[in-house]
């Protein structure tokens, strides 16, 4: 998985962006005119205040980045952490460096430089990682929240169940699955016609913002994208919240307090978690086609939180409440002192 990923991401600082000054003009058999790059202009309303809210956001993709990164660093360094739950943990947290990493510094540039010119191969892969990772990083949450699941209701079949081929298979399966509900998305951008503006007024590619600009119909594109995201985000949701169900169930049915206080107090900030990573996702994602009366600048900046938020609470919830995650780290600093 983390291989697979890795060699897409690379591929995303190949595509090189036009240093034109003004977008580039091609035209074909005389009768259509296609633009060849984007003009990304940031938060459209809130231009002034872009350099202080690139302030928290800044210090979000720190925090998110460096926690993410201890995550990993303490899974792969200590063969005694080659478990699965801490293997979802760190496949967590190595989709949230990645999907930080694909919007945040383009987002940042545009706060601190203004308007930000991106090649349309540039932008069509910027797309294609955005929605892949959000893909993914739903389908991590599910797998964890099955890990729970087998963990609390079915103790005794865990080690069974969960062996490293599984865990494999799974990570494999998260892959092909992102890259191949993605793909079809940007095929359908490809056959758009952008032949009177290229000015998308956000802070990154993605697929709503730039099939809105086609002279030709994009219906076809917000019918896809709409019933991607309720066959696998939308069934991922109710699976997950099926797993805590059944985990909360069974967690009241134990007879000692102290055994239902451990269980509320692992499975509780990750529901948290959860509820926000999709209330964020699923608002932005139906205001986006819906919600023609909530202000644009409050639909782009959830389209940012909700791509920076979990990644950021992530590494504080499932790294810190873990205690062997914390105590390694821990370790590790009163190493260096």
């Amino acid at each position: 998985m983390l291989t697979s990923y890795f060699i897409f991401f690379l591929s995303f600082f190949f595509f090189n962006e036009t240093d034109l000054g003004l977008l580039t003009i091609k035209t074909s058999n005389n009768t259509s005119t296609h633009f060849t790059a984007f003009l990304l202009t940031g938060i459209p309303g809130l231009e002034d205040f872009q350099i202080w809210i690139s302030i928290p956001f800044s210090f979000m993709y720190l925090l998110a980045v460096i926690g993410n990164g201890l995550v990993i660093a303490v899974v792969a360094w200590d063969r005694s952490l080659h478990e699965p739950m801490y293997l979802f943990l760190a496949m967590l947290a190595f989709n949230d460096v990645l999907l930080c990493t694909v919007t945040v510094p383009k987002m940042l540039l545009i706060f601190w430089q203004g308007p930000s010119l991106s090649s349309f191969s540039a932008c069509l892969t910027q797309m294609f990682f955005v929605h892949a990772l959000f893909l993914s990083e739903s389908a991590v949450l599910l797998a964890m929240a099955f890990d729970r699941y087998v963990a609390i209701c079915a103790p005794l079949h865990y080690a069974t169940l969960l062996t490293g081929s599984l865990i494999s298979k799974m990570g494999l399966a998260l892959v092909a699955r992102s890259v191949a509900v993605v793909t079809p998305g940007v095929l359908l951008i490809l056959r758009l016609h952008f032949c009177r503006s290229t000015i998308i007024h956000h802070t990154y590619c993605e697929n709503m913002g730039i099939a809105k600009l086609a002279c030709n119909s994009f219906v076809l594109n917000s019918i896809y994208g709409l019933t991607a995201a309720l066959l696998t985000t939308g069934l991922d949701f109710v699976f997950i919240s099926l797993s805590y169900w059944l985990i909360l169930r069974t967690v009241f049915r134990l007879p000692s307090k102290e055994a239902r206080t451990k269980a509320f107090g692992t499975c509780g900030p990750h529901i948290c978690v959860i509820l926000i990573f999709y209330t964020l996702a699923f608002f932005s994602f139906f205001t986006h086609r819906f919600g023609n009366r909530v202000p644009r600048h409050t639909l782009i900046l959830l389209a940012n939180l909700y791509l920076l938020v979990p990644p950021t609470m992530n590494p504080i919830v499932y790294g810190v409440k873990t205690k062997e995650i914390r105590m390694r780290v821990l370790g590790c600093c009163h190493q260096q002192k």
